[in-house]
């Protein structure tokens, strides 16, 4: 499989937070497949460990397969469901688009749509200008339901996590639109990293550590099960773009400082380098309303070298584009990292 097809086949398997028990398997499945061991953690996330030259200092490099979703936060009279948000974002953002609700109680998956209540502007005064929020807004079921007792039958009940349809398509001009861009392209590319070190036989530098982890969008994703030896940390994910932004969808974008703070300075300026070196098409940029793997491992208490980089993400917890100019150096710039000297 191609970074692309990677993409694809992630962004389509449905993992909000919380519900990542499908995909992670399928990530643990597919690198046993490739020929290596992976590990599941207590917590959920998938640990593959390639062997380097040096086995005494570690690297790690992480990319996170959970993404926005939601829950059902109660069944309504008429037989609607209201919902709870699970991440960070805002309810405007998912208004008429398509989800899936997973029912805990049986297994069964039934489809829906979010819209709000005061939908119809034949009925309703204030239709467009109602608060988005989760009073006003309500999943209506592909289903003869008019009664919660009667949508109770099914299955659904308060708990059961909510997906959303992610829409994901490959235009001819080389743009990737799809919900959960953040951050299954970070996925694919240490997939297919994966999977061309394997074809290739590459042994590494240094012992690297492939950790995928499923607890991101809320806060305290690879934080944990770090191996001792690890000195560097390096997050793929998404590069947020927007006004004040330099990230663009057609270069690595590699951030100097989110809302936790700068990153390890010498670890930026390696990296800057290996871009100059081998003209890797890079942006700098400061994301102020931010936190990544790394972050988190750094608030846990981490004691490493730490620095994060993705491809440009347009409309970031909305339904996101890139190009595969921006995946194509970003997966770029974690081969040349990974395969170069660590720093002093």
């Amino acid at each position: 499989m191609t970074t692309i097809d990677y993409i694809v086949t992630l962004t389509q398997t449905p993992s909000p937070t919380g519900f990542t028990t499908g995909i992670m398997n399928y990530i643990k499945n597919e690198v046993e497949a490739m020929g290596y061991e992976a590990i599941k953690t207590p917590k959920g996330g998938i640990l593959v460990s390639l062997k380097g030259k040096n086995d005494r200092q570690h690297r790690i490099v992480t990319a996170h397969l959970d993404t926005l979703g939601a829950m059902v936060r109660a069944i309504k009279p008429d037989g609607r469901i209201k919902m709870d948000l699970v991440g960070g974002f805002g309810y405007p953002s998912i208004e008429g688009e398509n989800c899936l609700i997973h029912c805990a109680k049986n297994g069964k998956t039934f489809t829906g749509t979010i819209l709000m209540h005061q939908t119809s502007v034949h009925v309703y005064r204030d239709a467009s200008t109602a608060e988005r929020n989760q009073t006003n807004m309500e999943i209506r079921l592909d289903e003869k339901v008019r009664t919660a007792e009667e949508t109770r039958a099914l299955g659904i009940e308060v708990g059961d996590f909510i997906s959303f349809d992610p829409r994901t398509i490959i235009t001819d001009t080389g743009f990737i639109k799809s919900r959960h861009l953040d951050d299954k392209v970070s996925a694919a590319i240490l997939m297919h990293l994966l999977k061309t070190y394997q074809q290739e036989g590459v042994v590494l530098p240094y012992t690297t550590h492939f950790y995928f982890s499923n607890n991101e969008e809320i806060g305290y994703g690879a934080n944990s099960s770090l191996p001792e030896q690890v000195v560097e940390y390096l997050a793929v994910d998404m590069g947020a773009m927007g006004d004040d932004q330099q990230t663009d969808e057609y270069t690595v974008s590699i951030c100097v400082k989110d809302g936790s703070g700068p990153y390890h300075y010498e670890l930026r300026q390696h990296l800057v380098a290996l871009a100059n070196q081998h003209d890797i098409p890079y942006k700098l940029d400061i994301y102020p309303y931010y936190g990544s793997d790394a972050s988190a491992a750094m608030r846990a208490g981490a004691d490493v070298k730490h620095a994060l980089l993705g491809a440009g993400i347009e409309s970031s917890h909305s339904y996101e584009r890139t190009h595969i100019d921006s995946v194509v150096a970003t997966e770029k710039m974690v081969d040349v990292y990974l395969k170069s000297e660590m720093i002093d």
